[in-house]
């Protein structure tokens, strides 16, 4: 990308902070085209695990000095250790196998407690491994507070900083949003605001092969790393019909993104701001009237060695495009894109039928985790049904 030397930035108000989650918590915005741009994290759920931290403490529900317990394959981890440190709160992180030596010293650092899966390369079961010890801890020490980053909604509160800034920063043009979908919280936290603010937001959801949460349990990518996008079991906090559209890739497509943002735009960011990055150069040139705003949740150094060091291996981003679907039945590895059209999905059974799921009246709806408003999907289609060989149609 070629900076022009003329236009220039406003210079940032200088501030200083009371403590480091406040100044790491807000992303930097960069321009990578004309209507692309990147939200560049140093670690995305800090807005998570703080706006949690806070909101539990003040209903009550967590109590000064108490302990905070979850699973976390990474970013989380951190977070929450962080946020931990901040309110004088015990820590005690379920790390997956994937947590790497730096990331499990700053949690030592920092004064949590790191219980870490034994090396495997079945994500599924490390997965399976860490809820049991986590549900092993509670019943040792049921003092604990199990955070349950991956289904108590109330990690939705803290991106409304998010949605407040975005506003700011992009106010008028038609808003794309480009993400990985993970727990939900970060793309889901981020267009309810805006979509209740009368926004026009699309949300463009990225997983990876093997994730249950849209379907692609059958398949496996062997070289996949990039776990925090997807899950092997279902996530409450997934609020399906927020989606508009869905792309499922595989991992050297996603390291063909993340090395593509570093060589173009110097920007070293993590897996998932790669797959993002990606996808986004393609919606971007078939929708050239909408401003795509890119998740960037962390930085590169997790993936130094797996991705950077073989940079000269990454395919070319400008080759690649997805295989367009209408159908979960079609989904194919390496790159498949579908639209979704916020769509409910029941990842705990088999097939949803048609008639089986319908939006209660406004009035009679309780919010739950995997609910949203009728003023965010207003003409929400019937629900998916996931992929069986008897009905391929969706």
């Amino acid at each position: 990308m070629t900076v022009n030397p003329t236009r220039t930035a406003l210079a940032p108000t200088a501030l200083v902070h009371e403590h480091i989650t406040d100044a790491i918590k807000a992303p930097d915005l960069l321009r990578l085209s004309d209507n692309v741009v990147l939200a560049r994290f140093e670690t995305l759920k800090v807005y998570a695990a703080l706006g949690a931290v806070r909101t539990l403490l003040e209903r009550g529900v967590v109590r000064p000095g108490q302990t905070l317990l979850d699973s976390s394959s990474g970013i989380y981890a951190l977070a929450l250790a962080m946020a931990c440190h901040r309110y004088g709160l015990g820590c005690h992180i379920v790390a997956s196998t994937t947590v790497d030596a730096a990331m499990r010293a700053q949690l030592e650092v920092l004064g949590a407690t790191v219980d870490q899966m034994p090396p495997s390369e079945d994500l599924r079961l490390d997965q399976e491994r860490r809820v049991r010890r986590v549900r092993q801890l509670l019943t040792e020490q049921p003092g604990m507070h199990w955070m349950r980053q991956y289904h108590d909604a109330v990690h939705y509160t803290g991106y409304r900083e998010f949605a407040d800034l975005v506003d700011r920063a992009l106010p008028d043009a038609p808003l794309v949003v480009v993400g990985a979908v993970g727990t939900g919280s970060s793309t889901g936290g981020l267009v309810r605001p805006l979509r209740r603010r009368g926004r026009s937001v699309r949300l463009r959801g990225i997983q990876p092969f093997g994730s249950v949460t849209f379907g692609s349990e059958d398949f496996s990518d062997p070289d996949a790393i990039i776990a925090g996008i997807g899950s092997s079991i279902p996530f409450d906090n997934v609020r399906h019909d927020l989606y508009d559209t869905l792309h499922w890739l595989d991992f050297r497509h996603a390291m063909a993104g993340a090395v593509g943002l570093l060589r173009e735009h110097a920007v070293f960011a993590g897996l998932s701001t790669g797959a993002a990055h990606l996808v986004a150069g393609w919606e971007a040139a078939r929708h050239p009237d909408h401003m795509h705003l890119v998740i960037g949740a962390d930085t590169g150094h997790r993936y130094t060695e797996r991705v950077f060091a073989r940079h000269h291996e990454a395919l070319d981003p400008r080759t690649l495009k997805p295989h367009q679907i209408t159908a979960l039945a079609d989904l194919a590895p390496p790159w498949s894109v579908m639209e979704w059209k916020r769509r409910r999905f029941d990842v705990r059974r088999e097939t949803v039928p048609a008639q089986a799921v319908a939006s209660p009246p406004a009035s009679a709806a309780t919010p739950t985790p995997t609910s949203s408003s009728a003023q965010e999907s207003p003409q929400a289609p019937a629900p998916l049904a996931a992929p069986t060989k008897e009905d391929p149609a969706s």
